[in-house]
C-alpha cells in the first residue's frame, strides 16, 4: 500500500511539474481553432436485411423428372428464357394421341357428310313418290294402302335426314373437343421448359438433373429486375417516428456505405417476441450491394447540443485526453473526456463549455 502510495504520488508531482512548465509555453505553430456548440441528432440502429423489392419462386406446372438445369445462382435472365426442362416424353405421347382423336373425328365428320347427303337424297325420292301416290289416290289410281305407304317411306326419309345431321353435329362437336385435347396437351408438354417470367437473376436453385418436379415445389428462385431495399425491425418505441415515404440514412457496413433509404412499407403487427416492427426501405442501384447483406436503417431519436472540436487538437497520454487551451494569450493544458467522431470533429462530454480557442498540432 505504502509503494501504490508512492507511485501516485510521484506520478502526480511529474503531471504538475509537466503542465506547470506547458502553461507557461508559447507554441511555435500558432493554428488554432474554436470550440464550437453543435446540434446532433441521436440515432438508433435497427439492424436488418438487404432483400430483393420483388422476389419469384418457380414452379412446376406438372409432374415430371428435372433432364436438364440451366441456371446457377447469379446467372442473369431475360424474359422468356429457359431455365430448366423436364421430361417430355408422356406429355408427347399425349398429344400424339390427341392429334390421332382429332385424325379419327375427321374421318367420322367425312363419313357423317356422306350420310347427310345419302339421307337427302333418299328423302327427295320418298317426298316425289308421296306426292305422285297422293295425285294418283286423288284419280282414284292408287289405293289407300299404296298412299298409307308413300307416306311412312317419306317420313322415314325425313326422320332419316334428320338423324344424319345430328350425327354430322356430333361429329363436329367430337372435332371441337378433339381440338381442346390438342390444345391442354400442347400446354403441358409447354410446361416441360419452365421459362423466366420476367428480366432477373437468379438467387437459388433447389433442384438438380434427376428430381422430381411436383405442383408446388419450388425449383428456382428469381429476383427480378429492380432495386433492392432494407427490411429492418424498429423497436415499438420508435415506430412513430417512422413515416411512408420519409427518407431515412441507411448504412451498409460491408460496403462502408451510407445512403438515402426511402421507406416504402410499415408491416402494421409488432413481433410479440422481440417487440419490433418490420420497416421496408427501399435502396438506390448500388454496385456491389447484393441481396442478404447486413444493413442498418437509421432513426432519429432526439436532438441536443454538444461541444465539438477538430479531432488532431487532442493528445492522448495513456488513457488521459488533454488538449490546449489559450487563456488571456497563454496556453494551458486542460483534462477533456471525449465521445463520438464525426467527418473530422470529436464530441467533447467533459471539461469544455465551447466557444475556447484550442490548438491544433501544437509544437513546443
Amino acid at each position: 500500500m505504502k509503494k501504490l502510495k508512492i507511485s501516485i504520488l510521484f506520478f502526480s508531482m511529474i503531471l504538475t511539474a509537466f503542465f506547470s512548465h506547458a502553461e507557461d509555453k508559447t507554441p511555435v505553430s500558432e493554428k488554432t481553432a474554436k470550440a464550437e456548440m453543435k446540434k446532433i441528432i441521436e440515432w438508433y440502429e435497427a439492424v436488418g436485411t438487404v432483400r430483393p423489392r420483388t422476389e419469384s419462386s418457380i414452379e412446376a406446372q406438372v409432374t415430371a423428372q428435372v433432364m436438364n438445369v440451366k441456371v446457377r445462382p447469379g446467372t442473369k435472365v431475360t424474359k422468356g428464357m429457359v431455365l430448366l426442362t423436364l421430361d417430355n416424353r408422356k406429355f408427347l405421347s399425349k398429344l400424339d394421341q390427341a392429334r390421332q382423336g382429332l385424325k379419327t373425328a375427321i374421318a367420322g365428320r367425312k363419313q357423317a357428310n356422306q350420310g347427310v347427303i345419302g339421307a337427302k337424297a333418299a328423302f327427295e325420292q320418298s317426298e316425289s313418290n308421296f306426292k305422285r301416290t297422293k295425285k294418283y289416290f286423288k284419280s282414284r289410281a292408287a289405293t289407300s294402302r299404296d298412299l298409307e305407304q308413300a307416306e311412312s317411306g317419306y317420313l322415314q326419309a325425313k326422320a332419316g335426314v334428320a338423324k344424319a345431321r345430328e350425327a354430322l353435329a356430333g361429329t363436329k362437336a367430337a372435332i371441337r373437343q378433339a381440338e381442346e385435347v390438342i390444345k391442354e396437351a400442347e400446354i403441358a408438354l409447354g410446361y416441360t421448359k419452365i421459362k423466366s417470367p420476367e428480366e432477373g437473376e437468379v438467387l437459388r436453385r433447389m433442384v438438380e438433373p434427376g428430381d422430381l418436379a411436383l405442383p408446388g415445389k419450388p425449383l428456382i428462385v428469381l429476383r427480378t429486375k429492380g432495386s433492392l431495399r432494407l427490411e429492418a425491425y424498429v423497436r415499438e418505441g420508435l415506430i412513430g417516428k417512422v413515416k411512408p415515404h420519409t427518407t431515412l440514412s441507411a448504412v451498409i457496413s460491408t460496403l462502408d456505405l451510407k445512403t438515402d433509404a426511402v421507406v416504402e412499407e410499415i408491416v402494421p403487427y409488432a413481433d410479440p417476441m422481440t417487440r419490433t416492427f418490420l420497416v421496408k426501405a427501399s435502396l438506390p442501384d448500388i454496385d456491389g450491394l447484393f441481396p442478404g447483406m447486413f444493413g442498418k436503417l437509421l432513426i432519429p431519436v432526439q436532438e441536443h447540443d454538444v461541444v465539438m472540436i477538430p479531432e488532431n487538437s487532442v493528445s492522448r497520454v495513456g488513457q488521459l485526453e488533454l488538449i490546449q487551451v489559450r487563456e488571456k494569450n497563454m496556453w494551458k493544458t486542460r483534462f477533456i473526456k471525449t465521445g463520438r467522431i464525426m467527418d473530422g470533429m470529436v464530441e467533447v462530454l467533459s471539461g469544455m463549455s465551447g466557444n475556447e480557442t484550442i490548438g491544433i498540432n501544437l509544437k513546443e
